[in-house]
């Protein structure tokens, strides 16, 4: 099992013992986040390690990777499976929610573990690192037998996690199927541990018959490290596209200023704003989450404050397994004025309305 994951280095934090000796949590926390550690896997690399201010309680750095007692309290809505994975997944390491697209789980393991990951309880030890060679042969036939599926997305876990040789040979599989056109691929490594985007796994990710897209998730500008943003670098100069990914979250990123930059930080590096995701109802994650009506206005300021470049989607992904629905501010209604002749009223980033069509100029 070991030969096929590409594991962290051994001073890779898992234990809160480990995080007081660091200096990045205090002694007196350590009873409780020892409860946290039992329940919700635990890890913090030397490259996250160093981002975070340990002087500053607020650090938001430290509010995505450091363990939290806040955790421990589940509220009711909260759900162990909260975008219904489960409902959609007709074979192991598969999710079908879209007819022209599958995820694949090829490993539980992640470099870090965010503290509001909405596969928490799946992931991290104790889980199986990878699928079985069974299994895996098995979702590899699930996507050859339907020849709607288009794109197929490695996620997991994070399949950056896998070795060189395994990855390479995972998307040497997939881009044999013909009707399978896009890899994409889900990660954390190039900002978590950036010098694992070494020459062979970049060269593993280059692939004939098929198009590789890569998703960075990073929610904060801080993590654009000038060893994070060489990392991207790496894979972008091997010709591969790369989009971003964040989770709106409270404390880190829930400020217009803070948002901005980090969009902005984004395409300096050549990678386009994909999705700004509302945190999903993962167990012990509500002291993280934003209400929806915070969201929508930060992306008004957004939509004002910064260029179309740096514009992400802001999506919800329903419970229960329903997809994701775009949640932004709407910036379009129908006029409810009789006068208006069923002209429509348009919000522009300055907040001010106006009727379109204009009036012609005659009426003026």
């Amino acid at each position: 099992m070991s030969k096929l994951l590409n594991i962290p280095a051994a001073t890779t934090l898992r234990r809160p013992a480990e995080l007081v000796a660091r200096g990045l949590v205090s002694a007196e926390d350590r009873p409780a986040l020892e409860a946290v550690a039992q329940r919700y896997a635990v890890a913090v690399t030397d490259a996250v390690a160093d981002l975070i201010d340990p002087s500053d309680p607020a650090d938001p750095i430290a509010r995505q990777y450091l363990p939290s007692a806040a955790e421990l309290r589940v509220d009711a809505v909260e759900r162990a499976d909260p975008i219904g994975d489960t409902a959609h997944a007709p074979v192991e390491g598969i999710v079908h929610r879209h007819a022209d697209r599958v995820l694949l789980k090829l490993v539980t393991v992640c470099a870090v573990y965010c503290r509001f990951c909405f596969r928490r309880e799946t992931v991290g030890p104790g889980k199986a690192a990878t699928l079985s060679g069974e299994a895996y042969r098995a979702a590899l036939d699930y996507i050859r037998a339907d020849p709607q599926i288009w794109e197929v997305i490695l996620t997991g876990g994070d399949p950056l996690m896998l070795s060189p040789r395994r990855l390479a040979e995972a998307m040497a599989d997939l881009a044999a199927i013909p009707h399978v056109k896009i890899i994409r691929i889900h990660s954390r490594v190039p900002v978590a541990e950036p010098s694992r985007i070494s020459r062979d796994l970049v060269g593993a990710l280059k692939v004939a018959g098929a198009t590789v897209w890569m998703a960075l998730h990073a929610n904060h500008p801080r993590e654009l490290s000038e060893a994070a943003r060489a990392a991207c670098a790496r894979i972008i100069d091997a010709g591969i596209p790369m989009v971003s990914q964040s989770v709106l979250l409270r404390g880190v990123n829930d400020d217009a200023l803070t948002l901005a930059a980090l969009m902005r930080g984004f395409v300096e590096c050549r990678i386009k704003p994909y999705y700004l995701h509302h945190g999903d109802l993962a167990p012990g994650t509500a002291h993280l989450r934003t209400p929806l009506a915070e969201g929508q206005a930060l992306m008004r300021q957004l939509r004002g404050r910064v260029s179309g470049l740096c514009q992400p989607d802001y999506v919800l992904d329903i419970p229960g397994g329903y997809g994701k629905a775009p949640v932004g501010p709407n910036y379009l209604m129908l006029s409810d004025d009789p006068a208006a002749d069923s002209r429509y009223r348009v919000t522009d980033y300055c907040g001010d309305v106006h009727l379109y069509p204009p009036r012609a100029a005659a009426d003026d």
